[in-house]
């Protein structure tokens, strides 16, 4: 075939004409056909981002195990999520949060109205339909944005494009019919794992546990705790919450934006959980006393210290979760020596006055704010856990001066990881002897404090009158070192 020459355009009837599109124009200066036009930048429907980013988190804990605050984290760092206003950020933690609580009773919802059982290559389907159920029924999202948002959601997932319809007709059925379904789906005991809930019910009966999901399964209230304690009750009414018996103030709207209220700015106070801040508080007076505060961070007890005039050493395996302590305390204009380091081989030059351990953990009492954690642990996890809690005890209490104070607590409501760590941890040391916890003290209840004397917050419990609010599950426990008389 000839060669065709520069500057014609090309004959319509030529084989070489491009096909399946409008043809490439010839350009007159270069004699080269030019690209082809970009595709269409698809434009996203209003909320789309939000939703799209709720479920890759949902993705991320269910499918890749991955905490949760980690993967947002990630997202909002250099993900696609980066881009999103406070407001979708919100949303879509919201949406993620609230899916991950009854993510149980959801899929029984969902599953009424699906005929056959869905196939393992289903793409994104499984929690696109549950974050859907979630905004319908417990948030109360209007349905017509749920379910035109979840449809295309579907149609942009390689693996649930194929199943947009069958979506579109689940989801109305779920907006028109699933909370009568919902209400007798079984309630929160489809949302607990069964190992879990066998281990509560086995420790605390089946009434005390049925309490203890139920609250677990509840949006958390954001709790503050205030740098200079005289001046709570003026912070309480300027943040619009409430100042707790034990010393908190609550704020009514858990969704505020943490960092746009007032006094954040000038260090006035910090985010801390009411049942997190009394560790702290069963040391009594601490100004003067010298106290390591072991696996410090993110830095809540550290603070506490500082600000009450105590001489703090905050020690942290991890030096990455150190500087969140670090970044505190300079917000909070307090001063630690801040040291990274594993307290099994950290060798200080000096015993302290008190120690504080708050030992990793399973974390149970936290899955209010974390409900990843229903579907992260595992059984064979307490036992590691148990087996390193010790280990760090005896070494804490090696730390303590003669006449000092230890106290030992974790998030958790696994008795292993708090009473049995005690009873065994007493036999082994008798140089320490428990130092019970009374009742009225700080705020503390009678019903948070065991037959022993030591600390033990249900979810369910609450400081002050809003029984629905509840707080973290924790334990603590308080001892003293007897003194060396024979010196």
């Amino acid at each position: 075939m000839a060669e065709r020459p520069t500057g014609r355009p090309a004959d319509k009837s030529s084989p070489r004409r491009q096909t399946g599109g409008p043809p490439r124009k010839w350009t007159e200066r270069t004699g080269q056909r030019s690209p082809p036009p970009a595709p269409a930048v698809q434009k996203d429907p209003a909320g789309y981002a939000a939703r799209a980013l709720a479920v890759r988190l949902i993705s991320a804990v269910l499918d890749r195990k991955r905490a949760l605050d980690d993967a947002l984290a990630a997202e909002l760092s250099t993900g696609p999520g980066a881009d999103l206003e406070p407001r979708d950020r919100g949303m879509a933690r919201l949406i993620a949060v609230t899916t991950l609580r009854r993510k149980g009773e959801l899929d029984a919802v969902v599953e009424n109205f699906i005929e056959r059982p869905l196939p393992a290559d289903r793409g994104l389907l499984s929690h696109i339909l549950a974050s859907a159920a979630a905004q319908l029924l417990i948030l109360d999202v209007p349905p017509h944005a749920v379910l035109n948002i979840a449809v295309e959601q579907c149609r942009r997932d390689r693996g649930a494009r194929r199943f947009d319809k069958l979506a579109n007709a689940v989801l109305r059925r779920v907006s028109d019919h699933g909370r009568e379904i919902l209400a007798k789906a079984g309630g929160p005991r489809l949302d607990v794992p069964e190992w879990q809930w066998t281990r509560w019910t086995s420790a605390y009966g089946e009434e005390t546990a049925t309490r203890i999901a139920s609250a677990s399964l509840r949006e958390a209230p954001l709790d503050v705790t205030v740098k200079i304690p005289s001046e709570a009750a003026d912070w309480a009414e300027r943040l619009g919450g409430v100042l707790l018996p034990t010393g908190t103030i609550r704020i009514a709207d858990p969704a505020a934006r943490v960092e746009a209220l007032p006094g954040f700015d000038e260090g006035a106070w910090w985010v801390q959980d009411a049942a997190a801040a009394l560790p702290v508080r069963l040391l009594g007076e601490v100004a003067g006393l010298a106290i390591a505060d072991l696996c410090a961070a993110p830095g809540g007890k550290t603070a506490q210290l500082a600000a009450a005039g105590a001489a703090v050493t905050a020690v942290d395996v991890s030096a990455n979760r150190l500087k969140r302590v670090h970044e505190n305390l300079a917000r909070l204009h307090l001063s630690a020596d801040v040291v990274a380091a594993d307290i099994h081989t950290w060798q200080p030059d000096r015993l302290f006055d008190a120690v504080l351990l708050d030992a990793p953990c399973t974390a149970t009492g936290t899955i209010r704010r974390h409900p990843d954690i229903l579907y992260l642990k595992r059984p064979s996890d307490l036992d590691a856990q148990v087996v390193q809690q010790t280990r760090m005890l005896d070494r804490a209490a090696a730390l303590v001066a003669p006449g000092g104070t230890l106290v030992y607590c974790t998030c958790s409501l696994e008795p292993e990881e708090g009473e049995h760590q005690i009873a065994s941890f007493l036999e082994r040391n008798p140089s320490f002897v428990r130092d019970g916890v009374l009742p009225g003290r700080h705020g503390i209840e009678p019903e948070w404090l065991t037959p022993a004397g030591d600390l033990r917050t249900l979810p369910f419990h609450t400081p002050g009158s809003d029984a629905s609010a509840g707080m973290d599950g924790f334990y603590a426990a308080r001892m003293k070192k007897v003194p060396d008389l024979t010196v």
